[in-house]
């Protein structure tokens, strides 16, 4: 059974500027939807925008598949929030009972999105909302993740959801022009080295490519605070033509 250590960010691993910022910037999206709702963050990884999500929402339950990363977390919140460890193709929660489902960076891994897609509608109440952040995998540099399965870009998500029910509006995050200059003349190179199976595998074999890439590294925080970063809304995007602008797509998908 893949652990999905190995491929995960976790509290204290060295990480890009732009990491931090991305690891914010979701969960800020997702607190302009959360405040005062029924929530669970399915996938939650190193767990650390739960204690953000929990100071807004009126309830929340976080948990992942992973029993060691949960442990980690675990550890680390202590009694302070509602952890469980459960599968996103089949969420222990009763129909109808929540508002919201989280889901960042984590549906590439699900063996069956189309099983999460309908536990989704299953617990959601009339109105509630489906949050999920992803990858951009329609990008010409896209370098998938080791143990992913299958990566959504914005007309996949549509597809994924609008059969269930799901009003889906998508969002870009990240231009791939407005990075910074070293960024943008190491792409193509990125390319070549993606095309030749290049690009390391771990988190921690990915360090020395990070500082080349990005430069000064940090560590990943255990939690996030309100302001750790400055906060700009995603652009809404069209949902039915790939995009190819923005290195993160969200996707916010009412279910009526």
């Amino acid at each position: 059974m893949t652990d999905y250590i190995d491929v995960s960010e976790l509290a204290g691993d060295q990480v890009s500027e732009e990491q931090v910022e991305r690891l914010c910037h979701r969960y800020y999206w997702a607190g302009s939807y959360c405040a005062g709702k029924d929530v669970v963050e399915a996938a939650c990884g190193s767990g650390a925008g739960i204690s953000f999500i929990a100071g807004i929402a009126r309830t929340l339950c976080a948990g992942d598949y992973s029993g060691p990363i949960l442990d980690r977390v675990r550890r680390h919140y202590g009694e302070r929030v509602v952890l469980r460890r459960f599968d996103a193709q089949d969420m222990p929660f009763a129909d109808a009972s929540l508002d919201i489902v989280i889901l960042f960076e984590a549906l590439y891994f699900i063996p069956s999105p189309e099983k999460f897609a309908t536990e989704c509608r299953r617990v959601l109440r009339p109105g509630g909302v489906v949050l999920i952040a992803t990858a951009n995998p329609d990008l010409y540099d896209f370098n998938p993740c080791p143990h992913s399965r299958r990566y959504f870009g914005v007309t996949g998500l549509r597809d994924l959801l609008v059969p269930l029910g799901f009003d889906v509006r998508c969002f870009g995050y990240l231009r791939t022009d407005r990075v910074s200059l070293r960024q943008r003349i190491l792409r193509p190179v990125k390319k070549i080295a993606v095309s030749l199976d290049l690009i390391p595998k771990t988190m921690a074999s990915k360090a020395l490519l990070k500082r080349i890439v990005f430069g000064r590294l940090l560590a990943m925080p255990a939690e996030i605070t309100p302001g750790l970063v400055a906060y700009t809304p995603p652009a809404p995007i069209p949902a039915d033509l790939p995009d190819r602008a923005h290195k993160v797509i969200y996707c916010a998908a009412t279910f009526s």
